[in-house]
């Protein structure tokens, strides 16, 4: 019940930041994929940026858990995790801008979060593509050699990935610009974080991010009319009933798995005793037929002899 009641919290917190975030900001905005023709020209940036956000957010681990330290689990969950946009080790990429500037590509970095369209998808891409089966090598070398940040991006942008090992090609005059970098809001920002947050929490798996439209197409919410304001309240006082049935089929699932599980333990018990006893039989009578032919053979050898 804790844990529901801390669920219920979240989300109330969260229902709060929606409202305040305008209709403007929360607006669907229409998916972009990654430029994956852009990765080779801003492959070794991106492996240098990783680095540092490695860099950083061990050292940040290390200083939030003082004195304990920190175990190679934590750092490979960080590697893992710091090229994939939907966990918060990744909001480093939202801050990073892809500029053209004559025949190369930089990234800046704008010191706020902006919105995430092609070119911060593509970012993403070539960050995993830097890391690749990597994680757990450049991990484990954060963990038994504690490096500065120079020795890690020679270690993994030169020796490990090889991402820095070549110039980055000239970029083609005719490549089409990208995007604009548009900052979120902080209350976008902030609502986006919660979400991420939240996704983890036991009891609230698979939580997706929905606009401010979204909610409030869902049932009507937040509809200005009587009869629906009667809805809520009944949707209100429904809401413990419901929530005990749900606990009730869960629990109930639980005692069917120990049910089937402790049949299932009976079952086995008993065929390996069935089993043993035969096996047990089976000695009996081959030692009693290897006595009786070692008597006659004895019987016989004695009459012989007579």
């Amino acid at each position: 019940m804790a844990k529901l009641k801390q669920i219920l919290v979240a989300i109330s917190v969260l229902l709060a930041v929606l409202a305040s975030v305008p209709f403007s900001e929360c607006a669907k905005k229409p998916a972009a994929g990654a430029r994956k023709e852009d990765i080779p020209f801003i492959k070794c940036q991106v492996c240098e940026k990783l680095a540092s956000q490695l860099h950083q957010q061990v050292e940040k681990k290390r200083a939030e858990i003082a004195p304990k330290t920190v175990s190679e689990y934590q750092i490979i969950e960080i590697s893992e995790n710091v090229c994939n946009l939907k966990k918060q080790e990744a909001d480093w990429i939202l801050q990073i801008d892809i500029v053209e500037k004559g025949d190369k590509l930089e990234l800046v970095d704008q010191g706020s979060e902006g919105q995430c369209n092609s070119e911060c998808k593509t970012i993403e891409r070539a960050c995993q593509e830097v890391l690749g089966y990597s994680d757990t090598d450049v991990a484990e070398y954060l963990y038994t050699s504690k490096p500065d940040l120079g020795s890690l991006v020679n270690y993994l942008c030169k020796d490990l990935t090889k991402a820095c090992s070549t110039k980055p090609p000239p970029v083609p005059k005719n490549r089409i610009p990208g995007e604009a970098f548009v900052a979120k809001s902080e209350k976008e920002a902030e609502m986006e974080r919660m979400m991420k947050s939240m996704e983890g929490m036991p009891g609230a798996p698979g939580m997706k991010m929905y606009s401010r439209d979204d909610l409030m197409n869902m049932n009507n919410f937040g509809g200005k009319d009587a009869d629906d304001e009667d809805d809520d309240d009944d949707d209100e006082t429904r809401l413990p009933s419901n929530l005990g049935k749900i606990m009730r089929e869960k629990e109930s699932a639980k005692n069917d798995l120990k049910q089937k599980i402790t049949t299932g333990i009976v079952k086995t018990r008993e065929t390996l005793k069935k089993h043993a006893n035969k096996v047990s039989n089976w000695l009996r009578q081959t030692w009693r037929r290897v006595k009786k032919t070692a008597s006659e053979k004895s019987t016989k050898g004695n009459k012989g002899e007579l």
